[in-house]
């Protein structure tokens, strides 16, 4: 019985009492709290944000930025990685294989190659493709080349692991295992790593071949400007 004058107020009405600290525990919903944050901030970096792979998991500006603070661990480039590490914790463990960016060592941060707010590209890219992302720090690797290696114009990933290796330059196999992906053994010293490939082998296995494998004879295997460099052996 409800005493006159007084309302009575629905059980499933949630009262919402104190004030909106944009923290994960605040009662607006993520796209409720970065709704306040876009109306100022509207620039070009943000402009993916709606339908990026960050919005649609709900994710809110205050997940990684620091409201109103002096300094801002996201934006600093010593920092930055320690931050989207909180998610991406593949990533932290990559990055500490012996080959990798040196974004451990605070050189490089995440955002140098991946743009945060939304991209077009694959794995929100700051670039359109793979390659053109690595060529803004590796410009010697873009060409164009006289004599092409087509795997190194098509995407680089398919050699490297962009975020880090347990092999040298960050490659996802030894050679010759990574060379032979794609080129066959047959007629050529170049055979599979097995017992009867080993060096007075069976199959006549090459010391050059078993020492440092294909880049001792094969080294410009990102391309050749020489007149007789088909074969990207100078």
């Amino acid at each position: 019985m409800v005493p006159p004058g007084c309302s009575a107020r629905p059980a499933t009405v949630r009262v919402r009492d104190g004030i909106n600290s944009f923290k994960s525990s605040s009662f607006l919903t993520p796209a409720e709290r970065n709704k306040y944050c876009l109306e100022c901030h509207k620039g070009n970096s943000r402009t993916g944000w709606m339908s990026s792979t960050h919005e649609s998991n709900n994710l809110a500006c205050t997940s990684c930025h620091k409201l109103h603070a002096e300094r801002d661990a996201v934006l600093a480039k010593a920092t930055q990685s320690d931050v989207c590490y909180t998610c991406h914790r593949k990533q932290r463990a990559d990055f500490a294989r012996p080959s990798a960016h040196p974004v451990r060592q605070g050189r490089i941060a995440c955002s140098e190659c991946h743009s945060a707010h939304g991209s077009a590209a694959h794995a929100m890219l700051n670039k359109s493709t793979v390659n053109q992302t690595c060529y803004s720090c590796h410009a010697e690797k873009r060409g164009p080349f006289l004599w092409e290696h087509a795997p190194v114009a098509e995407d680089c990933t398919l050699c490297h692991s962009a975020h880090g290796s347990v092999n040298q330059a960050m490659l996802k196999k030894t050679a010759p295992l990574l060379c032979q992906q794609c080129h066959s053994a047959a007629g050529h010293p170049a055979v599979a790593r097995t017992g009867g490939a080993l060096p007075g082998g069976a199959a006549g296995g090459s010391a050059f071949v078993m020492g440092g494998s294909c880049a001792n004879c094969h080294s410009q295997v990102h391309g050749s400007n020489h007149p007789s460099g088909v074969k990207l052996m100078r």
